[in-house]
């Protein structure tokens, strides 16, 4: 039998793989902004990748949610054999 919920797993494994990349390439802005305070270029894309972590953290939660209800709609012993 396939997993009807596999559509909202692969939304949160790739969301989450999406929010280790960008928190990699916010790391390296940080390290950067360590030697160079005052630049603008670097605050810019600090300001983008954290506004894309936001999103993305958001997708992730959405995702979550959704294989909740999922598995509840789809595998209600599952959540009993859980307890």
């Amino acid at each position: 039998m396939t997993d009807p919920c596999v559509l909202y797993k692969s939304q949160y494994s790739k969301a989450k793989e999406t929010l280790d990349i960008l928190e990699q390439q916010k790391s390296k802005i940080d390290n950067n902004l360590k030697s160079d305070p005052i630049c603008s270029i670097l605050h810019k894309e600090l300001r983008r990748i954290n506004l894309d972590i936001k999103i993305t953290t958001n997708e992730l939660e959405h995702a979550e949610s959704d294989i909740v209800k999922c598995e509840l709609k789809y595998n209600p012993l599952k959540k009993e054999t859980k307890s």
